[in-house]
């Protein structure tokens, strides 16, 4: 192939991005400069997807790691229709569609929100896991390719760790990698921060590792046609590349391989230099070229062929499987699945994580497109009630529905984060939840691509016991309730929290998380036995965030309130509370995002504005201190915790029906 207006396609998003940064005065233009040659060959020649259709859910997926090449992925975008010119000029502005990092928009051609490095390939070996899954019980119709950029950075990130294990591990040969390898970083070059053998460490995961110029096409080329053959095993390209690849001083000297190109503009000459040296016009640089324009047309045609014949092998498996067809159409619609929940018997005072369990094993039954993973605690946090009814993906079979991640609790939620991503799954994820300290960054990229990951987290609180402060957590609940309190983009709260009260709170938290479609849910739950609320409760009003529980006293002289396992001790305080003669309501608050969703006259109904009010909970104070007001009273815990049989821990802490009683009497003196 004659790569004369392969190169001229490179250089017209050299051009781009670099006017990107430079007109914003803020960005990265020397890694977008230098991977310019890779995205131009993979969306040139490579890429199959659905012009007319971006949502089609049997295209490639690109993902991409290193979120400050944006320019550069705007850039490629734009030569495919996808951005004008004009948008790529508003880049990092105000009410832009090209912000600083990129942000999830299929329209648009973008799969992903890119986060801290390391992340974004992480999606796409979710998204691979995920195609293997739905290829598995769908046929060829789901037989596209993932690819994924990654750069020096997100090779040092230490989930990449995790991903390169769990991708070779699996055989992942639906995932091609493109490494960005150019030897410098925002600060340093590589060579001052490791000396590792990158080609070995992969290789020793069961990648297939190809080391190429990753500025030459056919290079290029030859390394994506070699990949698509690759069985068995994910595919890592590292490509030797240029920063800053045409790249010119103010003196016009070359101002290639220079860290001051990683995070910052170009400037003044030295931009004007390079736009010139790359055949552009710095007056006018957000243009396409017409030969570029006409590679990109020429595409397109390509494309419509391509897609068309996939549309028709689709039809012609459609009318002879339909009931397939009807599954991947509701698969892929993202609708909340039917369930019966009515059917679901708990055990009365079971730990909640059990109760979890149960749900979880009729979920396996009857959701067809659930995968659950756990972080090598499956038969604790007890996610093994759904492993019962399947088995665990392996290299060469991905018909079972369970992903055993090994210890990599971030690296499991980013790769289910890629499933949801890439569309037709249901993923779930479980894990102690002091150890959600290491999902936090995946947790809160979640909530803000609004993906329906669930979060499943046990052994809840400082009753975790024996295994003392290092395994209790104490604070993680207030961090994970921030997310419902922190609004996303549409406005709504970015994250489902839910801390049943008991086994049937816990049914119809997983019926609220299932039926949660438009963000993360997180589910919290215990480790030890809790007695059920009392008999009559109406459990359908977990759906409110916050309600009355069934006993309660009309015209209570002080209202107590508390979640997950602190309830059943302040339905026991309450005992001694009424033997002196003392009205008591008692408040199950599941979810204070939801709670703020009701009514403010539910919500005044509820905790009334002028009552006194006890709060009471095994995290930090601050959990539970919006609930209460001001003018209330929060018992907590203020400190790490100590390791003892959590029955010791309850009376040393004050978790005790008498601890509410003298802190309720106190107050009320």
């Amino acid at each position: 192939m004659d790569n004369k207006v392969t190169n001229l396609a490179a250089d017209n998003i050299r051009i781009l991005a670099a006017s990107m940064v430079e007109k914003a005065n803020s960005g990265h233009p020397g890694g977008a400069m230098g991977g310019a040659d890779f995205v131009n060959v993979l969306f040139s020649e490579y890429l199959v997807y659905d012009p007319e259709n971006p949502r089609w859910e049997g295209r490639d997926r690109f993902f991409l790691d290193p979120g400050h090449m944006s320019p550069m992925l705007y850039s490629v975008l734009a030569l495919t229709g996808k951005f004008t010119m004009e948008e790529l000029s508003r880049f990092r502005q105000w009410d832009s569609p090209t912000p600083g990092h990129p942000e999830v928009n299929v329209m648009r051609g973008i799969e992903n929100t890119s986060g801290p490095l390391g992340q974004g390939h992480t999606y796409a070996v979710g998204a691979a896991i995920a195609a293997k899954f739905l290829k598995a019980r769908l046929g060829d119709v789901m037989n596209q390719t993932i690819y994924a950029y990654i750069s020096d950075g997100g090779v040092q990130e230490e989930i990449s760790q995790g991903s390169g294990r769990l991708a070779g591990h699996l055989g992942l040969d639906n995932l091609i990698m493109f490494y960005d390898s150019n030897d410098i970083q925002l600060s340093t070059a590589t060579d001052a921060v490791t000396s590792e053998d990158v080609a070995k460490k992969y290789e020793a995961w069961n990648w297939k590792v190809i080391t190429i110029d990753g500025n030459d096409p056919d290079a290029i080329r030859g390394a994506l046609d070699q990949a698509k053959q690759v069985k068995g095993q994910p595919t890592l390209i590292i490509g030797k590349t240029v920063m800053g690849k045409g790249a010119r001083k103010a003196d016009g000297s070359s101002y290639e391989n220079n860290c001051a190109t990683h995070g910052a503009p170009l400037g003044g000459d030295a931009y004007v230099n390079t736009v010139k040296n790359l055949g552009g016009d710095p007056e006018n640089p957000f243009r396409i070229f017409p030969e570029v324009q006409e590679l990109y047309a020429r595409r397109a045609e390509e494309l419509k062929k391509i897609v068309a014949a996939r549309y028709a092998a689709k039809a012609e498996w459609a009318k002879a499987n339909p009931e397939l067809a009807a599954k991947m159409e509701d698969w892929f619609a993202g609708k909340a699945p039917v369930v019966n929940w009515d059917a679901i018997e708990q055990k009365p005072g079971a730990a909640t994580r059990a109760a979890s369990a149960t749900v979880l094993g009729a979920l396996a039954t009857q959701v067809k497109n659930m995968i659950v993973s756990s972080a090598d605690l499956s038969n604790s946090d007890k996610t093994d009630g759904f492993l019962k009814k399947t088995h665990a993906f392996t290299r060469d079979d991905f018909s079972g529905a369970f992903l055993q991640a090994g210890v990599s609790e971030l690296t499991m939620a980013c790769c289910c984060i890629g499933m949801a991503l890439h569309g037709g799954v249901i993923p779930a994820c479980a894990t102690f939840f002091v150890f959600s300290d290491y999902m936090k960054p995946a947790a809160r990229m979640a909530a803000l691509m609004e993906v329906p990951v669930k979060f499943i987290w046990t052994h809840d609180a400082f009753r975790v016991g024996e295994d003392g402060p290092t395994h209790e957590p104490v604070e993680q609940e207030a961090q994970i309730r921030l997310l419902e309190k922190l609004k996303n983009h549409k406005g709504h709260s970015s994250m489902l929290v839910l801390r049943p009260a008991d086994a049937e709170e816990t049914t119809v938290a997983w019926r609220l998380a299932m039926e949660n479609t438009a963000t993360p849910t997180a589910l919290i739950f215990s480790r030890q036995n809790i007695a059920n609320l009392p008999a009559g409760n109406d459990y359908n009003q977990v759906s409110k965030g916050a309600y009355i529980v069934a006993g309660s006293d009309t015209a209570p002289d002080v209202v107590l309130v508390a979640s997950g396992s602190e309830v059943s001790t302040l339905v026991a305080g309450a005992e001694k509370l009424r033997a002196e003669g003392i009205k008591v309501r008692i408040v199950s608050a599941p979810s204070e995002g939801l709670f703020r969703m009701q009514s403010k006259e539910y919500q005044e109904s509820v905790i009334p504005s002028g009552a006194k009010v006890f709060g009471l909970t095994a995290g930090l104070p601050v959990t539970l201190e919006g609930l209460v007001g001001a003018n209330g009273k929060v018992f907590g815990l203020e400190s790490f915790g100590f390791s003892a049989p959590y029955k010791v821990l309850d009376e040393k802490l004050g978790f005790t029906a008498q601890n509410v009683y003298d802190q309720v009497k106190a107050m009320l003196a």
